[in-house]
């Protein structure tokens, strides 16, 4: 009797589910899931190593830029490897350990990655708004503070989610229905009541993006008021540009992130394949989209991939 109610009080594994309703497209949708992958990871590795091997990138906006691509290769490679086994090999099973954990980097790394979009934010502020004293404010040292404040707010504010899960009896079904080690989607599980764990969760998320979004918002608004007052029309339809998108880069982010949320709490008539298929684009599109948009899109980090590769710079 010990070893059966400590199985189901403590799982081995779980059974992870893809998405219901679709598995028959499962194999199907992995594919342009794999694209987005291979994109992601070969954009930002290579953002990685052009500012690492070009000193004059050594800059606030390019220093924030390698720590937002850390961040989605961590996001996206814990994700997205063990999502294409599920849809291509149907490997459903994954470990109990290895559930909580996955869960902590997709949510703390969720975080960071809010956070380095605010901290881009006020660079621009910063670079527009009062370009004289650009390097002087966002020094080598504050920018250092700033990432590692941001790695911190991620790591002590979502250590607590697998240390409460793992606190939890699970004797209902082991079955997640999702694709990933999603924390409600396990919490669930439980045969005990779980609201004050519920509770903590979104008020964290909430509170976190609530806050950066709330910033990222205000700094575009006053770098758009910048814009418009430069003396050059060529200058602000440039800046505007530039501006647009990162800030469509944002909304993307932002947009699934609270509809997600949205979805967790109120949305109960969401059809699961809906809702879990957002989910997954609020994981895998902004590490897919930013080394597009802030990498292919700079002109200095453009320029030295395209000699690097010996073509010709027009």
């Amino acid at each position: 009797m010990g070893p059966a109610n400590k199985s189901q009080t403590f799982p081995d594994t779980f059974l992870l589910m893809g998405i219901p309703g679709l598995e028959h497209l499962h194999v199907w949708i992995g594919i342009p899931f794999c694209s987005m992958y291979v994109v992601a990871v070969v954009g930002n590795v290579t953002i990685l190593a052009v500012v690492r091997a070009e000193r004059s990138l050594h800059e606030p906006m390019f220093l924030f830029l390698c720590m937002l691509s850390i961040t989605d290769l961590v996001l996206s490679t814990s994700t997205l490897p063990r999502m294409l086994c599920l849809f291509w090999l149907g490997a459903h099973d994954i470990a109990f350990d290895a559930c909580l954990t996955q869960m902590f980097f997709i949510h703390s790394f969720t975080a960071m990655e809010s956070g380095f979009f605010l901290a881009m934010a006020i660079d621009r502020y910063v670079a527009i708004c009062d370009p004289l004293r650009h390097t002087t404010i966002l020094t080598h040292t504050r920018i250092a503070k700033m990432g590692a404040s941001v790695v911190l707010r991620g790591v002590v504010f979502f250590s607590p989610h697998p240390i409460l899960l793992r606190q939890l009896p699970y004797c209902k079904t082991r079955i997640i229905a999702h694709t990933y080690c999603e924390f409600m989607a396990v919490v669930k599980l439980a045969c005990v009541d779980t609201g004050a764990t519920k509770r903590y969760s979104l008020s964290v998320a909430s509170v976190i993006g609530s806050c950066d979004g709330f910033f990222i918002a205000v700094s575009y608004v006053l770098i758009l008021r910048a814009v418009f007052h430069l003396p050059s029309r060529e200058a602000s339809f440039k800046a505007l540009g530039t501006c647009g998108s990162h800030v469509c880069v944002i909304l993307v982010f932002y947009s699934t992130a609270v509809f997600t949320f949205l979805t967790h709490r109120f949305g109960h008539n969401v059809a699961p394949q809906i809702h879990i298929f957002i989910a997954n684009m609020y994981l895998l599109v902004p590490p897919f989209l930013n080394p597009i948009v802030y990498g292919i899109r700079t002109k200095k980090i453009r320029d030295h991939v395209l000699s690097s590769l010996k073509v010709k710079v027009t």
